[in-house]
């Protein structure tokens, strides 16, 4: 069913998009197209099956710049929250677009892929985790620290099987080379760069920022959080692991942060993580780099003046 290809490319572009990003700008790749995000505004750009790039524009929300949500690791969370609600957004956006009007998913489709994508990922990546760990500990006696680390490394074993199981799809293959086109592009931007696409096929395809290599610290960060709250049943596992997600969110949010601000221990304690975008992104073609070039535009250029390469359609949302 449509549905059911869609969540998987539903969970795909999402491990494809980039952590809470450090400002100005941060990215996520969608389908045939490009999510980027600027100081003020959100830019989508998505290229049309006729070969044109379409442009989408929106402000950014108001509610993260003031209270609570301004506190560090409160903040993490919350800017989470939004990037995921953005992307799928976004992403409903660009099936859309690239399916043709012909073909346009209906909104319980919608809904039906966003449902399957999360059941997806509390089975696959919360609850199956979970079990394995605690069969090993009765098999094997582990402490409760050992049990928490196996737990995280088989979650991260099962996340690197899933996404390079997953590359081998052209749909997601395609994805995965608009994620190394946003990336070079970024890496151009923040760089100096003159934005064209001979220059941003020069920059590399990996970002210190991607979503990728927030996924592996959230992981870590999940083994010493949970390990240092008591043991119980299963009951008690699944529901701290969903009161506390929060938390690890914020404090992986707020590593990626510093991590991405320091040249000297930032660059090396996040290398690690880096070496799986090497999966999550694949090297783009001139085209693909136009259109994450005409995201990043439309997220930086003023409100009155949204303009891409190419001679693009645009259009704005309030």
């Amino acid at each position: 069913m449509i549905f059911a290809a869609r969540a998987v490319r539903l969970m795909a572009s999402l491990f494809a998009g980039a952590a809470p990003e450090k400002l100005p700008v941060g990215g996520q790749a969608v389908i045939e197209g490009v999510l980027m995000k600027g100081p003020e505004r959100w830019g989508l750009a998505v290229r049309e099956p006729g070969g044109g790039i379409m442009l989408k524009t929106w402000p950014g929300s108001e509610w993260l710049k003031k209270g609570l949500w301004k506190f560090p690791v409160v903040r993490g969370f919350a800017t989470m929250v939004e990037m995921m609600r953005v992307g799928m957004r976004a992403l409903s956006m660009s099936a859309d677009i690239s399916l043709g009007e012909e073909e346009k998913i209906t909104p319980l489709e919608t809904a039906l892929s966003v449902g399957a994508a999360l059941l997806g990922v509390a089975g696959i990546f919360v609850a199956l985790p979970m079990f394995a760990s605690e069969f090993l500990t009765e098999r094997f006696g582990f402490t409760h620290f050992e049990k928490n680390i196996a737990e995280g490394v088989i979650r991260g074993i099962i996340f690197i099987g899933y996404v390079a199981l997953i590359s081998l799809w052209k749909d997601i293959a395609r994805v995965f080379e608009y994620h190394g086109a946003e990336h070079k592009t970024i890496n151009a931007y923040e760089s100096g760069a003159e934005l064209t696409p001979e220059n941003a096929a020069r920059y590399p395809r990996i970002h210190r920022r991607c979503g990728t290599s927030f996924l592996i610290i959230v992981i870590l960060v999940s083994i010493i959080v949970f390990s240092a709250i008591g043991d119980g049943g299963a009951l008690w596992r699944v529901g701290s692991r969903i009161v506390l997600l929060p938390l690890v969110i914020g404090v992986s949010y707020e590593f990626i942060r510093a991590a991405s601000n320091s040249d000297t221990w930032g660059a090396w304690s996040i290398k690690p993580a880096l070496l799986l975008q090497y999966i999550t992104t694949r090297e783009p073609s001139s085209d693909q780099l136009e259109v994450a070039m005409a995201a990043l535009g439309a997220a930086l250029a003023p409100s009155n003046d949204i303009t891409t390469a190419g001679g693009a359609e645009n259009g704005t949302d309030r």
